[in-house]
């Protein structure tokens, strides 16, 4: 049995460093630029293979050179590639990303490519991959259509299912219910709440909010403020990790937390042991340059 099946996007990073981010009619000189694998989906896949999780990932790219760079990098972390459709008529998605490389902070332009055309159908032909997956972890980078489907098949077949509403966007209020957990960082959370999710009280009734829609355990990401965790028994602030060293790229840094996240339920972790170690693999992310190769491996994350 596969532990992990993610299903969700590939594009190639195009990263731009500069001392700021450019504000509307604006031009920067940048100082760096770097061209690596990302995609949200992707990116949690990688995350979990390099954590040692076995990772189905399920998605559509093109027949080009990003294709190539990312079946390549799929076979040396291990991920299992028979789930990946390859469309020689659609390009690979690819995304721009603006860095200030003074804190890290950064602003997101993506185009999903061959990925923004999966159907219903692409899931039936991989459904077995859903099936035999203890944990199946989505996001909204691919159409919602295939997404809400993929869901409902990976909760009838019993697996714990994550759902990473990112980037932020209409959801059907019925599949909440498909949710073992929820996982919003602030911005997100207030999107589907539409009202102000920053302080501690606004935290804790976004949680509530969110329980009532029919999601089993919540999960609101507070970026250097930690999560904050809560389900029908309990509820909790976890602490971010403390780092020893400086704060670099946080680009990947939600997906690094996901796609630890999945890989500490899939070793059967207790959510507060789960949300702490994926809460030190997000930090240790963020001190790498750019998103799918600042992913860290098991034996880092143990050694920092």
């Amino acid at each position: 049995m596969s532990s992990i099946c993610v299903f969700g996007v590939f594009v190639a990073d195009l990263c731009f460093f500069a001392d700021k981010i450019p504000i509307k009619g604006e031009t920067v000189l940048g100082k760096n630029h770097i061209v690596g694998p990302g995609g949200k989906g992707s990116n949690q896949a990688i995350a979990a293979a390099r954590l040692g999780g076995k990772v189905n990932f399920i998605t559509k790219i093109g027949k080009d050179q990003n294709a190539t760079m990312a079946l390549n990098l799929y076979k040396e972390v291990g991920i299992n590639t028979d789930s990946i459709i390859q469309d020689e008529n659609q390009l690979t998605g690819v995304a721009g990303i603006m860095i200030n490389e003074k804190t890290g902070d950064n602003a997101i332009n993506i185009i999903s490519g061959a990925a923004g055309s999966l159907t219903n159908e692409d899931i039936d032909k991989n459904l077995k991959f859903i099936e035999n997956s203890e944990i199946f972890l989505t996001q909204l980078e691919t159409p919602y259509e295939a997404t809400s489907y993929a869901l409902n098949k990976a909760k009838q077949s019993g697996s714990i299912t994550i759902f990473n509403p990112a980037p932020a966007s209409n959801i059907n209020e019925s599949d909440f219910e498909c949710m073992d957990y929820f996982t919003p960082n602030e911005t997100e959370a207030s999107f589907y709440l539409n009202k102000n999710v920053e302080s501690k009280t606004e935290i804790e009734e976004a949680a509530k909010n969110f329980l009532n829609k029919g999601v089993k355990n919540i999960v609101i990401t507070l970026g250097s403020k930690g999560v904050y965790f809560a389900n029908s028994f309990e509820s909790y602030f976890v602490d971010a990790f403390k780092l020893k060293d400086k704060v670099v790229d946080t680009t990947g840094a939600g997906d690094a937390f996901n796609g630890a996240f999945a890989y500490a339920l899939s070793k059967n972790h207790k959510d507060k042991d789960a949300l702490e170690f994926a809460n030190k693999v997000a930090g240790i992310s963020t001190t790498r340059a750019g998103a799918a190769n600042a992913m860290p491996k098991l034996d880092e994350v143990e050694a920092y």
